[in-house]
Order: C-alpha cells, then sequence, then structure tokens
C-alpha cells in the first residue's frame, strides 16, 4: 500500500522534543516514532533539545517513584541547547517525574520563550505542567495525566483544565492525557496538517489502534479518587 501524500496545509521543516533529567521515556518516544514515520514521507529534521549538550537520563531516584533503588533508564544525547536551537515549527514536551524537580525549570523558561514563534506546541502526559507553568496555556482548554491530574494541574490555574478527555486542541496548543496518549495526540495533530490518510497509515504501520475520538478516556473515571503518585512540585 502506498503512502497517501497528500500537500501540507502548512510547511514542517523543524520540530523539537524538550528533554530533561526524569522525562518519561513514551511521552518522547511514542509522538516521535509517529514523527520518524512522517519524516518518511515529508522533509523534517529533529531537534533534540536541553538545558546542555549532557546526556539526559530519563531515569529517576525519586522515592515518590522509584521504591527499589534500580537504575533503569535511558540516556538521550541533545543535539541542541536551549540557546543554540534554531527557530521550531513544532515543540514537543514530555512528562515524567522530572517535571516536579529543580532540573525542569531551564525547560519551563525555554517553552516559555520560544512558544511565541511556534506553530505548534504538544504536550504528552504532565508535559503540560511545564506548559503550563510557563505561562502558555493560560486562558486554554487543556488536559494532562489522570493518575497525577491534581497534581499536575495546581500549577496552571488560569488553564482550562478539562478532565475527560484523551487529549484537547485549543489553538496551537495540542495536549494529551497520560503516557500513550501522547501518540493519538501526535496522529491527531499529523490529521489535521497532513490529512487523515496519512495518519491513518502511519498509525496501521506501527500496528497502532489510534484513539482518535478526543473524549475516549475510561482514565479519568479509573483515577476519579485522586492521584496513585505525589507528583506535587515542591514550593
Amino acid at each position: 500500500m502506498s503512502t497517501p501524500l497528500a500537500a501540507p496545509a502548512e510547511t514542517i521543516s523543524k520540530i523539537g522534543v524538550a528533554v530533561f533529567p526524569g522525562f518519561e521515556l513514551l511521552d518522547a518516544f511514542g509522538p516521535l516514532e509517529v514523527l520518524y514515520n512522517l519524516s518518511n514521507a515529508h522533509k523534517i529534521d529533529l531537534y533534540v533539545v536541553a538545558a546542555t549538550l549532557d546526556p539526559v537520563y530519563s531515569g529517576t531516584s525519586n522515592p515518590r517513584v522509584n521504591n527499589s533503588g534500580s537504575r533503569f533508564g535511558v540516556s538521550v544525547v541533545p543535539t541542541h541547547t536551549h540557546d543554540s536551537v534554531p527557530d521550531l515549527d513544532v515543540l514537543l514536551v514530555p512528562g515524567g517525574i522530572g517535571v516536579i524537580e529543580e532540573t525542569a525549570k531551564p525547560t519551563v523558561e525555554f517553552v516559555r520563550k520560544t512558544y511565541p514563534k511556534l506553530k505548534y506546541l504538544i504536550t504528552a502526559c504532565n508535559g503540560a505542567s511545564i506548559a503550563a507553568r510557563a505561562g502558555v496555556l493560560d486562558g486554554k482548554r487543556a488536559t494532562t495525566s489522570k493518575a497525577v491530574w491534581n497534581a499536575a494541574t495546581a500549577v496552571g490555574p488560569n488553564v482550562h483544565w478539562v478532565k475527560t478527555a484523551r487529549y484537547v486542541v485549543d489553538g496551537n496548543c495540542w495536549t494529551s492525557s497520560g503516557v500513550s496518549a501522547g501518540i493519538d495526540v501526535t496522529l491527531a495533530w499529523i490529521a489535521k496538517v497532513y490529512g487523515e490518510g496519512l495518519a491513518r497509515f502511519i498509525a496501521n504501520g506501527m500496528e497502532y489502534e489510534w484513539r482518535d475520538d478526543p473524549n475516549w478516556d475510561p482514565f479519568a473515571y479509573i483515577f476519579a479518587k485522586g492521584d496513585v503518585i505525589d507528583f506535587n512540585i515542591s514550593a
């Protein structure tokens, strides 16, 4: 089956992912797998952006999450720093335990500085907390992880949080629910910019069942009693 190649609604050539210590692997690599497949059909370059060019480790020793003492994570080598990356068309912001650490603050500032230049901002899971702290979601509808809903939304009092949603689109901000939902929102973004045919082609090639209904969200009910992990950000 050939790749459905419709002319994109607009030119997208530079996509960045912001990484920080303790980022959630699937929040980043789920959407990146989708975007990698997109890059096989359209010319797009990826920029891995961090505070420095030092490897960024996804694991954590934070006892709120890691009670076993395991060292289990992946180190990612950035291609650019916050100061050296060229202007991006799209920025992907993952979540993870690292969102609540001091080491996430440079990423918050980067999002605040970069957002006005972006065509689109995509957040996965509690990556929305970084965008909220940056102030770029103020006055907008957004969603985030239901497993850490209370903590993730507390940092954005001026955001119109939507609890029951797989993903939410408001203007150029695309925010998803927890972890795997980042794949769904990225496919939805591709459907808007490049056409639904290509989005479904990519999902099928990944053998992934795309949850394309933004209102599909059983996890809002599952986690209705409250957060399962303490992701509150210390003052």
